[in-house]
């Protein structure tokens, strides 16, 4: 306040006068302020309000530009001449700014030039001189009477520190000059060090005109491939549509000298651009000056500060300015400055320049980001880099900051060391892209790596187990054809390359996110949890065939599953690479008949689309969702996926649907152990679907029609539901308004039937009987007995080839089993007998469904 040298209002906003008492000396007073703003401060009823003063008299309202270029008396006079802004040293008159607002305060802005940007544009403006009364260190300066020589903030801890704030209040209290005192709390800029407030000071910059190229600025921006593209066109386009200046001068003593001398009077400068042009420039200055100065060794202060340089008249010297470059000019300055550019490297810099991508934090918008490209477009008319990822923060799993004050920082060192550098950049990268915050949660590295690194090992494991038993090498020259393999093997394949088109675009568009999740999904849904699971049988078959026998060489089959999961590990280790370096190259290596060589030296493989077969992906799709929908119900019923199922139901979804999941009906019927599929295509009575909307996808949408669409939706009838799942497609009306609605816009659910449990996804639809026959039931306990038997095999390290002897202990609940089922367990177990005892004594007491405890006694045979 002691500073403030003019009042601004705002030019529209509607004012008043009113007449009152001071709260504080109770004598007549006067006020001004916006009229919206009068309840803020008067009692609108004095009875019930009596710690407000009351309105005694209001004028009729008037606008602020009324008050234009009225004089007031200084607020605080202390005697202290206007310095001169812009040549001028008028003072306490009203203005009329477009920053003023009513959202709070009285509509009326103190403004003091010298302490805030809104304040000086006025001023300057509108002829308005200033008032410096802080020095640089925080305090007021000599002249401000009884405030003199006080800090205006406690900078220095002190013990019996006294708020001038407070003072002023007070002496404004006293004196009559305040109408209402009291803490108000708002942002305001704090040292990130100290937590002391920053002290705003007017001082002399050099300033770059870069407003004179803003125009290029954009234009040029909008050749920029932004990650997110938001940041790009919104943050960081508005901020050049709105671009002031560039303040290049720092008062400080550490950084790189302004290589700008000047004449004491700054009629004459000359800004040095090279050391050569430096040492001729005192070559001058000594001959003419006869001095005796050579270039420093080091050109930073105070040796630079030392070199004295002459004007062109050969006799008035040059002194250079004392202010240093802004720090952010010399990280702008960066791609030319690598090289050493223009003074060698010019052929390097023309190869290099400009950059391919660049990645820093979002708050560089203004810093890193803004003067790389406003050097490059002054200097070269181009953009410094093509592409952009602008990072978000790395927030505590509650969304706050880390902060080492806060307790709630994650130590990197500490995480790595416990979980690994490839699950940690996995987890983050995976977990949101790389422009959104992160909220980073130690358990979601712990669940990543079991998700992706975890399955990902266990699948090269089980190749590692069988390749070694088998002695399998990759023959380059003599891979199975594609077109060959079964349609286990295409399918994969045909997704393997799908997968690689995929995360390559989403690489080379910059989308990491999209390749990790696509890549982690192969691994997860497709590659462990199906293909390898379904071709087990496969590897565990004998080595020969006939076409083999005695020759020492693997069926074709095996062959086939062997090469074709070696080429989906070999091309994962490729994709994850970006990602996770060192887990892949460990892959890498451990699949590579090179041992020596690094998957960070090989050429990324390319997709192959001859042997992408979108059908095939559509036919396997249809195989997973199925099989997916009907281990739901299982677990739903708590039935065990070893027993096995009569029946499954099937509506037709379209012409081609029934010939496709025929296709694939095999597989199915083995993941889910069910018997068979029965197609139907009128569910009329058979399946009762329900639908209610998305309000995920149709809230924006619909907006109001909201709770209309809400009706309609839900009380669709069958018909309605069957045509948006047959064709995608449903033109819903609203109040006289057509929405295009998808299945992605409603949620369909089936009830169940009698004896029968019902699942949905998406537009397809499974029944499962759930009945359980005694002959069914007898074939589940024989499976179950298989488990018992491997497991038992696995604990005592059994080799996979060895053939056993097995005695079971004789139960009722088993005979069945046993009777109808015994050449299976044989089979499966590699037994050569298995026999009933009465009172087995030996070998290892198992559980059997329905509390059964009974003794099984293996031997190899």
């Amino acid at each position: 306040m002691p500073s403030n040298t003019a009042l601004t209002v705002g030019g529209k906003i509607e004012y008043v006068k009113i007449k009152t008492n001071n709260p504080y000396t109770h004598e007549p007073v006067s006020v001004v302020l916006a009229d919206v703003l009068v309840n803020n401060w008067f009692a609108s009823d004095p009875e019930k309000q009596k710690n407000k003063p009351v309105v005694l008299e209001k004028s009729g309202t008037f606008t602020g530009a009324k008050l234009e270029g009225i004089r007031y008396e200084q607020l605080l006079p202390f005697n202290n001449p206007i310095e001169e802004l812009n040549g001028a040293t008028d003072a306490f008159r009203v203005l009329v700014g477009d920053f003023v607002t009513t959202e709070d305060g009285t509509g009326v802005v103190h403004t003091a030039p010298s302490f805030g940007a809104d304040d000086m544009k006025v001023a300057r403006a509108n002829g308005i001189g200033a008032l410096t009364l802080v020095d640089k260190q925080g305090k007021f300066k000599e002249n401000v009477g009884e405030f003199s020589n006080r800090y205006v903030k406690d900078y220095l801890n002190e013990q019996d520190y006294q708020s001038v704030d407070v003072d002023i209040a007070v002496h404004l209290k006293q004196t009559g000059k305040a109408f209402n005192v009291q803490k108000y709390v708002h942002n305001y800029p704090h040292c990130w060090r100290t937590d002391k407030p920053v002290l705003y000071y007017p001082l002399d910059s050099w300033f770059i005109r870069a407003s004179s190229v803003k125009e290029r600025m954009y234009e040029l921006n909008q050749t920029i491939n932004w990650k997110p593209a938001s940041t790009g066109e919104g943050r960081f386009g508005k901020w050049l549509e709105n671009l002031q200046d560039w303040n290049l001068s720092r008062s400080r003593y550490w950084g790189v000298p302004l290589p700008i001398w000047r004449t004491e009077d700054g009629s004459e400068e000359k800004c040095i651009g090279s050391v050569e042009t430096l040492a001729a420039e005192i070559e001058k200055a000594n001959a003419a000056l006869n001095l005796n100065q050579s270039v420093p060794v080091d050109l930073h202060r105070p040796y630079i500060d030392e070199i004295v340089l002459v004007a062109d008249d050969g006799k008035t010297e040059l002194r250079r300015e004392l202010d240093l470059i802004d720090v952010w000019f010399d990280s702008g300055s960066m791609p030319y400055a690598q090289w050493h550019y223009p003074f060698e490297n010019k052929e390097k810099f023309g190869l290099n320049f400009p950059a391919d991508f660049i990645a820093e934090g979002v708050d560089q918008t203004r810093g890193w980001f803004y003067t790389l490209h406003a050097i490059a477009t002054m200097v070269f008319d181009s953009v410094a880099f093509k592409n952009v990822v602008s990072n978000g923060l790395v927030l505590d799993k509650n969304g706050y900051k880390m902060s080492k004050r806060l307790g709630n920082a994650v130590d990197p060192f500490e995480t790595i060391t416990t979980y690994g550098a490839d699950a940690t950049r996995w987890y983050m990268i995976s977990n949101s892209q790389p422009w959104d915050n992160l909220k980073f949660d130690i358990e979601g590295i712990a669940e990543s790596r079991a998700k992706f690194f975890g399955k990902l090992y266990n699948t090269y494991s089980f190749f590692a187990l069988y390749a070694n038993v088998d002695k399998f090498e990759v023959n380059e020259q003599k891979i199975i054809p594609v077109s060959e393999r079964s349609e286990l093997d295409r399918w994969i394949i045909s997704k393997l390359n799908s997968l690689i088109k995929e995360v390559m675009e989403s690489y080379a568009d910059y989308e990491p996110t999209k390749a990790a999740r696509a890549i982690e999904t192969f691994i997860d849904e497709h590659l462990s949890n199906w293909y390898v699971r379904l071709s087990r049988r496969r590897f565990w078959k004998p080595s020969s065939d006939e076409s083999t026998a005695g020759k020492g060489g693997i069926a074709s089959d095996k062959k086939a599953a062997y090469e074709t999961l070696y080429e989906c590990l070999m091309a994962v280790s490729q994709l994850a690479a970006p990602i996770a370096p060192f887990f892949s190259d460990w892959l890498y290596r451990n699949l590579s008949k090179t041992v020596d060589s690094s998957v960070h030296l090989t050429l990324l493989k390319k997709a192959d689309e001859t042997v992408i077969d979108k059908a095939l992906e559509q036919r396997m799709d249809y195989a997973q969702r199925i099989s997916s929908l009907v281990l739901s119900l299982r677990k739903k019923e708590k039935i065990r996926v070893r027993q096995p199922l009569q029946k499954i139901l099937l509506p037709i979804l379209d012409e081609s649907f029934q010939i496709y999941v025929d296709s694939v009906k095999d597989l199915i019927l083995a993941e889910v152990n069910v018997k068979e599929i029965e197609y139907v295509t009128d569910t009329a009575g058979l399946v009762n679907k329900k639908a209610k909307p998305n309000f995920k996808t149709l809230g924006k949408r619909l907006g109001k029609n909201m709770k209309a669409a809400q009706d309609a939706i839900s009380n669709w009838t069958q018909a309605d539901i069957t045509k948006i799942e047959q064709s995608n497609h449903y033109a819903l009306n609203l109040n006289g308004e057509t929405f295009d609605l998808t299945l992605e816009d409603v949620e369909i659910t089936a009830e169940d039937i009698p004896g029968w449990q019902v699942a949905t996804d998406g537009a397809l639809t499974v029944a499962l009987d759930v009945t359980i026959t005694p002959a069914l039931e007898a074939e589940g306990m024989a499976r179950d007995i298989v488990n018992r038997i491997q497991n038992i095999r696995k604990d005592r390290d059994f080799d996979v080839t060895d053939r056993i002897a097995v005695k079971l202990q004789k139960h009722d609940a088993v005979l069945p089993a046993i009777e109808q089922f015994s050449d299976y367990i044989k089979s499966e177990t590699l037994a050569n007998t298995l026999d009933l005892i009465d009172g087995l004594n030996g070998g290892e007491k198992v559980e059997l469904p329905g509390e059964i405890e009974l003794g099984i006694e293996i031997q190899k045979a």
